[in-house]
């Protein structure tokens, strides 16, 4: 089973990662940071938008773990961008079968902020098929979310 992190935090070693790496402890995964890749805003055309490297990546992992920090009350821009350019490019089929787990972390973000950015990847996981398995927002929710890899 192929595990992918795709990291929405311009961090490559901040509380994301951190949080990832608890929930993936001793696990063999391949990461993605969305802030080494250009990845445009939905309808924009350019040469070179590397938007189809992590599609391609998505759809050969079975599980995938995204990973957004607490921006502006909802997910980061890098990850609902990412959500946006996947509207139509994905069909059900591409996604189906594969497990979706969701980190969620900053600093100090109220309750309705969390339950914002977790229905959005809910309603991602929904739309495409996936099975969504759960959010971490703590350490020691990571830890037990961790059971179910």
């Amino acid at each position: 089973m192929k595990t992918l992190f795709i990291n929405g935090s311009p961090h490559k070693n901040g509380a994301t990662v951190h949080l990832a790496q608890i929930l993936l402890d001793r696990r063999v995964y391949e990461s993605i940071h969305l802030v080494d890749y250009k990845i445009y805003s939905y309808g924009q055309k350019f040469d070179d938008d590397e938007f189809h490297k992590v599609l391609e990546a998505m759809k050969q992992a079975d599980t995938i773990v995204i990973g957004s920090p607490v921006y502006w009350h909802n997910l980061s821009g890098a990850v609902r961008n990412l959500l946006d350019r996947l509207y139509g490019a994905i069909h059900r089929q591409d996604m189906k079968g594969k497990r979706l787990f969701f980190l969620f972390q900053g600093a100090a973000p109220d309750k309705w902020m969390i339950e914002a950015g977790e229905y959005s990847i809910r309603m991602f996981a929904h739309l495409y098929g996936l099975e969504y398995m759960g959010m971490a927002t703590t350490t020691c929710q990571a830890k037990e979310l961790a059971r179910k890899l």
